[in-house]
């Protein structure tokens, strides 16, 4: 006869909570004696019923009943018990075995079914991915891949591995971040397994599976820029995707190499092969492959483009792209492509002045990074509003929302865009009046520009360099007409007419306040001039205003 203990510790087994139905099947007991001895559990307080019998379920009444009720069975009968549940799952259950993956896994786990555990928690991993459930797919493939060095190796296996470790990149880059340490392990680890299969004959039947995980190299490394490493591996999926000559590889390929231009300050060139790359996008096609390649691929194409757009001199084209950008992220509803799309569009926002998006923008992503534990994102919002502050003369709250989320990113060794927020950082030491401080990461900002190779923000660096020279107690004009120079020089290499913009009202200013409004009006003029579009954005707006001061 079925007593207390022994359904005690079927139902621990099944879990904290279980219904009727499976606890029955599982133990195979006579009606008359399991409901039995489902009331003494109940009368003892150490379960709860819910719902009526046949159909009820039932829950202890705290964990640690459950897991003093687990601990009474020795090793051998519990890997039978998890064992018999497994079976009875897939057989009685099938319903259940499908929708829920995660839970097979685990009973296959305790029963020691190695094979069907590492199967299992593989489709949990995959699931998750795609319900963008990022930390709980990181953990479950994670346990996938844990499972297969005990398993002989075979041409099936090796496949399986290869897909799991790719899915793993996919989701620690955003739970972890790009350039985190464990991000950048997991990908040269899907490397060198593709590499070990087609060295013995066996390459993925998949194509772009060692094209994704190229890419995923190429993002890490342009969120940890050191030198030409993202150059290279640029050119590297460049040269590739032209032997397959195939759309996806092109479609990417053209993404990596527009953006690394314009992270190099070549932003006409960028802004051209990010075209290239959307004109090969098809939403039916391409919405898929989110999920191997981090994000919806034409969302990340314009959210880059929306930069380009800005700094080539056409804000209300940078404007629309960013806004098509978000649409299209809140369409499709991928956690990862929501986060992405609302971080890198915020850049394009801050820029045009647009200061009640950026703001929205930054709720947004923290909100949702905090809802999926993707730590990186979340910091990557808070850093956002610090600059947010930094330039609406907040400047106490810009330093202590800066200084953290900068020390949080490079704990996971992400240094891209740290020119802009650096010198965003030093502006508001500057406001605060403390200029040690400012000229440190002021001087910070410009020598990274020169490390990182990454130049699309250098022409503001000088810039917020003069400024915070005329800041100072003891204002230095000459000081700061070098830096504002040297600022314009840039911008027109780089054909970046909104940094020249900037720039020149910054001369333009330095030269009024000395008395030299003929040279202002001149020098601001042209490029004023050359403009035509966005003209309610800021920049247009202070630069029409101070021509007409000036005309006077």
């Amino acid at each position: 006869m079925a007593t207390g203990k022994n359904v005690a510790q079927i139902g621990a087994t099944i879990g904290r909570v279980f219904s009727y139905e499976l606890v029955a099947a599982v133990s195979g007991l006579p009606e008359k004696d399991l409901t039995g001895a489902l009331g003494q559990l109940i009368d003892a307080e150490l379960v709860f019923q819910r719902g009526a019998w046949p159909h009820a379920n039932y829950q202890f009444k705290h964990a640690l009943v459950q897991d003093a009720a687990y601990g009474t069975l020795l090793r051998e009968p519990r890997r039978a018990l998890h064992a018999r549940i497994t079976e009875t799952l897939e057989s009685q259950f099938p319903e259940i075995a499908e929708s829920q993956p995660e839970l097979l896994a685990h009973h296959c786990t305790e029963a020691g079914l190695i094979e069907k555990a590492a199967a299992m928690w593989g489709k949990a991993g995959q699931r998750s991915l795609e319900r963008s459930a990022l930390f709980e797919a990181a953990q479950q493939l994670r346990r996938a891949l844990a499972q297969i060095p005990v398993l002989p190796v075979t041409p099936a296996l090796r496949r399986e591995q290869i897909k799991l470790q790719v899915g793993l990149v996919n989701a620690l880059m955003h739970v972890k971040g790009y350039a985190d340490p464990e991000t950048m392990a997991a990908g040269e680890r899907a490397r060198l397994l593709i590499e070990e299969a087609e060295a013995v004959g066996e390459p993925p039947e998949d194509p772009l599976l060692l094209f994704s995980v190229l890419f995923g190299i190429w993002v890490r490394s342009i969120w940890a820029l050191t030198g030409n490493v993202h150059c290279q591996l640029a050119s590297q999926l460049m040269e590739l995707a032209e032997k397959q000559r195939a759309t996806v590889p092109l479609m990417i390929a053209h993404r990596v190499m527009g953006v690394t231009m314009v992270h190099t300050g070549e932003i006409a060139q960028g802004r051209a092969h990010l075209d290239r790359a959307l004109a090969l996008y098809d939403p039916a096609a391409h919405r898929p492959l989110a999920m191997r390649f981090g994000q919806d691929i034409r969302v990340a194409i314009l959210a880059y483009r929306s930069w380009a757009q800005w700094f080539l001199g056409y804000p209300e084209a940078a404007l629309a792209d960013k806004d098509a950008a978000l649409k299209e992220a809140r369409i499709i509803g991928q956690a990862a492509t929501l986060m992405f799309a609302p971080n890198f569009t915020l850049y394009t926002s801050l820029w045009c002045g647009d200061y009640a998006s950026a703001n929205m923008q930054c709720n947004q992503l923290v909100a949702l990074a905090e809802e999926k534990g993707a730590f990186a994102w979340k910091a990557l919002g808070k850093l956002h509003r610090g600059c947010l502050w930094a330039l609406t003369g907040h400047a106490s709250d810009a330093v202590q929302a800066i200084t953290s989320a900068i020390t949080t990113l490079r704990s996971s060794g992400a240094t891209a865009m740290m020119p802009w927020y650096l010198s965003c950082l030093a502006r508001a030491y500057a406001e605060l009046g403390q200029f040690d401080d400012a000229w440190r990461y002021s001087d910070e900002a410009m020598t990274t520009t020169k490390t990182t190779k990454e130049r699309q923000c250098e022409a503001e660096v000088y810039r917020m360099a003069g400024e915070i020279a005329l800041l100072s107690p003891r204002p230095d004009a000459p000081k700061a007409e070098v830096h504002f120079e040297r600022a314009i020089v840039i911008a027109r290499e780089q054909h970046a007419k909104s940094w020249e913009l900037r720039a020149t009202m910054s001369m333009a200013r330095l030269w009024r306040d000395e008395g030299k409004l003929r040279q202002a009006h001149d020098v601001l003029d042209p490029i004023y001039s050359w403009f035509t579009e966005g003209f309610d954005t800021l920049d247009l707006k202070e630069a029409r205003a101070l021509l007409d001061e000036l005309a006077q």
